[in-house]
């Protein structure tokens, strides 16, 4: 086998088909799996395959990573089958196929080709176990719940532990929460038969208030001393959110930036407020609130950088106030509004922003800008009027 002979094995399939190489770089992507998963060959072929499927196994498991069991099959010149995956389509819902490959003989690797994959949608009869893909959970920003296009009235629910007990799930879901430290994060008083006796009726309340809502009650199993949530169960937005982000990232890493700054905005969209910010004092949530923050600032800081480089110095000006609301302290993003302002002929407003930050760092933080932030400063001030003809941050 060539690699023509896989290129024309994956374009002449009947099934979804891709080719991957030894980098699990996508190499060729059919159009039937274009149809499945949404993605046109053009934004799939150069991405990392787990960048494209983020394929979990039924329990939850992810499937998909760069040390994933499939290229250790392939590197063996062995195949590599599941009978049920649960992939991400473009728009963030699962779609569950059966998983099949052919491993190209090493002679045979020619461009690094070392396997073809074939996606097999799998109908409900088909399925070992039925999904509730259109649950959705919403935790950035404020805490809400939809199945379908109706929202759960979560303000209703006789039990307000039964939310926050299935906020924990969802933080961890695809991971059993034990019932220790679920008594712990609810009643951090409360020892013993007593922790236990109440987790076990607020953990009877969840399953009735979700089956009430029309969600089936098995999506909060029992396993292993505790609770789990199937990463299937639900989509949740921020499994969408760091999608988008990874997609942009590697577009931009192979300089398709229009296409990098789609997926920004797409990310951005979804960003409503920092990960479920009304449990504030929660330390159970607390570190991976920091995470997705972070997150969203670099990625918001990448938006407004390809914004300039699109001679787009409107948006990122927006782009620069919207994210210094949320993090005042960020220089990135006072520099690229300074930036901004000055391309757009507005001098005085670049150089008083410039005394903005050096206050709010000052009053925040008790340091002076950057030399970065300084120097660009000074050749703001020293240009002479109107717009530059080149300035780089």
């Amino acid at each position: 086998m060539t690699v023509d002979s896989a290129s024309q094995l994956v374009y002449f399939a009947s099934d979804p088909a891709f080719a991957i190489d030894g980098e699990l770089r996508v190499r060729s992507w059919n159009p039937q799996v274009e149809t499945l998963l949404g993605y046109s060959g053009e934004e799939a072929i150069g991405l990392s395959c787990y960048d494209v499927l983020r394929a979990v196994l039924p329990s939850g498991e992810p499937l998909c990573a760069p040390d994933c069991a499939p290229l250790a099959c392939f590197i063996r010149r062995t195949p590599f089958s599941a009978q049920e995956v649960l992939c991400r389509h473009k728009n963030g819902q699962w779609i569950a196929a059966a998983l099949g490959s052919v491993a190209v003989p090493r002679a045979d690797r020619e461009d690094g080709v070392v396997a073809v994959l074939f996606l097999r949608p799998l109908d409900e009869a088909s399925r070992g176990e039925g999904t509730t893909a259109d649950l959705r959970a919403f935790t950035l920003g404020h805490f809400a719940l939809a199945l379908g296009d109706q929202g759960i009235a979560l303000q209703h629910w006789e039990r307000k532990q039964a939310v926050t007990l299935f906020k924990y799930l969802v933080t961890r879901r695809g991971y059993v929460a034990h019932r220790e430290r679920l008594i712990e994060c609810l009643w951090p008083n409360v020892t013993g038969a007593r922790g236990r006796d109440r987790l076990k009726v607020t953990v009877y309340a969840l399953r009735r208030e979700l089956r009430t809502a029309g969600v089936p009650e098995e999506i909060v199993g029992t396993e292993d001393g505790g609770y789990v949530l199937h990463r299937e169960a639900l989509w949740v937005d921020t499994d969408s959110f760091e999608a988008r982000v990874s997609e942009g990232n590697a577009a931009r890493r192979q300089q398709r930036e229009t296409e990098a700054l789609r997926c920004y905005e797409e990310a951005d969209s979804l960003y409503r407020g920092d990960f479920l910010e009304g449990d504030v004092y929660a330390d159970w949530c607390a570190e991976e609130r920091e995470r997705l923050r972070e997150v969203y600032l670099e990625t918001t800081a990448k938006m407004a950088h390809l914004y300039t480089v699109q001679d787009d110095y409107d948006r990122a000006a927006q782009t620069c106030r919207k994210a210094l609301v949320r993090e005042p302290c960020r220089e990135t993003f006072h520099r690229t509004l300074m930036l901004s302002l000055w391309h757009q002929g507005r001098r005085d407003e670049a150089l008083a922003q410039y005394q903005t930050c050096r206050r709010v760092l000052a009053a925040e933080l008790s340091v002076q800008p950057m030399p970065e932030t300084q120097r660009l400063y000074g050749q703001i001030q020293h240009a002479p009027p109107g717009k530059p003809t080149t300035a780089t941050l």
